[in-house]
């Protein structure tokens, strides 16, 4: 027997390579420490979870592995390789691509120019478009998802769910720059879907699995736990742990957010009011818009209504007319037994109508604006002595409600778009706090992109707004946000009010009940 022989067994496999990998990543901003040593592995053609309260770390550490923001200190290996990712580019070149929250897409070009934008290769050829090589070169990518959409179709015709697709369909063209499966990043792709897109949208996660990994954020824990094969959780900027999706409960994840166990449904905790006014606080008698006809609705103070539909039901468009953001061909609005006005924002607003938009980066706050200036936007009254603003008044309103919403800012200085999306949406809705005087609150998905404890919160300051008699006309996020949150839901179908339904505790609606209406 030779001594140079060795047994099969004792001969070591070798260690798996990662498809991505970060290790000890850290990153400062003045007064906070987003990353504070974040470790996360993405294995080979997987869909990892990541998920994580309000300002926990994601999307610094999303930013970081795209190359929009520069780590301090720590490392990523991509395939078993120490990188540097200095830009979008760089991440390209990596095999790494990105589907932000807030779609990066041109509106007035075709899907197919969106998807190879940047990237035309042989669909351009001495600066002029070959439009048969461009849509082969965007039908390409449509068919590795599964997707119908036309590539000749102008991006700005297709519907939420279609332009997801078109996003993921222009991340997979980073394949066209590495000769590796790639690495796509899906951040909250379900925010704005209804459950049947949602359907499809998983789907496609599960087609990406089969050639790519996939890095999946989302604040819907059921979600995170349906599609995906793990889940790692981030708390405070740290890695806290990660667990397997197979056979975990939203509350498992919710006790690794925030170190205690938890419902995602805290609507359930607040009971609705029961008691009505004799006259509604908002009376809506016939009205009609462009994508809404003959709609009647009765909030009475300290009461919230919800108004539910499918996509194109109009429900959107009848919250912005209430805020004269929206123009109307008919009808009469009253509140509080006047006339109110809809030909501007500014006349709704100097009426007591406050109105939260769905997308509150781009309608709901300025961004490079100051927490203070942000909340204060409308009121300016609330910080100014007769014509003078006094930054001393302004201060101690804007410390008062950033105490007691607890919203979390290193202080009222520093510009919201540093802020996590919670602390953006509470500063949104302290405006009209802080303007004292509001009758009417219109609420346009406000937890759309919320973890579990900042929904929570949106849910406690509704229900005291409520108990203060302020009326409120809810788009809720989901059916179950509105069947627990509402007092009674308007069902909307095709433009037109058709059917209302009561909420009252001990008999509520399901939600196929309401389907069922929708439909």
């Amino acid at each position: 027997m030779t001594t140079d022989l060795i047994k099969e067994a004792d001969v070591k496999a070798p260690a798996p390579v990662h498809a991505l990998e970060v290790r000890g990543l850290v990153k400062h901003y003045p007064g906070v420490k987003a990353l504070d040593g974040v470790d996360l592995v993405v294995r080979q053609h997987e869909v990892l979870g990541l998920a994580g309260e309000n300002g926990a770390g994601k999307s610094t550490l999303l930013k970081a592995l795209v190359g929009l923001v520069r780590p301090d200190a720590g490392e990523i290996w991509v395939r078993g390789e120490k990188v540097r990712i200095k830009s979008v580019v760089d991440a390209a070149e990596h095999g790494i691509g990105m589907v932000f929250q807030e779609q990066s897409l041109v509106p007035n070009l075709t899907a197919a120019e969106n998807i190879v934008l940047g990237s035309e290769g042989r669909g351009v050829r001495r600066g002029v478009y070959r439009w048969d090589a461009m849509r082969r070169l965007a039908q390409e990518q449509l068919d590795k998802i599964g997707s119908h959409i036309d590539p000749l179709a102008r991006t700005d015709t297709l519907s939420f769910a279609d332009r997801q697709m078109v996003e993921i369909a222009k991340v997979l063209r980073i394949e066209q720059r590495t000769s590796h499966p790639p690495v796509i990043i899906l951040d909250e792709p379900t925010s704005v879907l209804e459950s049947k897109e949602i359907e499809t949208l998983f789907t496609q996660v599960r087609r990406l699995r089969e050639f790519a990994s996939v890095i999946f954020v989302s604040h819907r824990l059921d979600e995170v736990l349906d599609v995906c094969d793990r889940v790692c959780v981030l708390r405070g900027g740290e890695s806290v742990g990660e667990v397997a999706a197979a056979g975990a409960a939203p509350g498992d994840l919710h006790r690794m957010m925030i170190g205690s166990t938890g419902s995602e449904d805290h609507y359930h905790d607040t009971a609705q009011r029961s008691e009505k006014t004799l006259r509604p606080m908002l009376q809506v008698r016939g009205l009609s818009g462009p994508t809404f006809r003959d709609v009647d609705l009765d909030v009475h103070a300290g009461e919230v209504v919800a108004i539910v539909g499918v996509h194109g039901s109009g429900r959107e468009d009848v919250c912005r007319a209430l805020f004269g953001a929206v123009p109307t061909t008919a009808g009469e609005v009253t509140l509080d037994g006047e006339k109110l006005d809809l030909s501007s924002t500014r006349a709704a607003c100097a009426a007591g109508v406050g109105y939260v938009p769905a997308e509150r980066k781009i309608e709901g706050m300025v961004g490079p604006m100051s927490v203070a200036d942000n909340m204060t936007l409308t009121k300016q009254k609330a910080r100014c002595t007769g014509p003078l603003v006094m930054p001393q008044k302004q201060a101690s309103l804007v410390d008062a409600w950033i105490t007691r919403l607890s919203i979390r800012t290193p202080n009222r200085g520093t510009a919201i778009q540093r802020l996590s999306g919670g602390n953006q949406q509470k500063v949104v809705l302290a405006r009209w706090l802080v303007a004292g005087d509001i009758r009417l609150l219109l609420l346009d998905h406000p937890t759309r992109g919320l973890d579990i404890g900042a929904r929570s919160e949106v849910y406690r300051l509704m229900r005291e707004l409520a108990d203060s008699g302020v009326a409120t006309v809810l788009l809720a996020d989901s059916l179950e946000e509105a069947i627990g949150m509402a007092d009674r839901i308007l069902v909307m179908s095709d433009g037109r009010a058709t059917k209302e339904v009561a909420c009252p505790s001990g008999g509520k609606p399901t939600p196929l009940d309401l389907v069922k209406e929708m439909v």
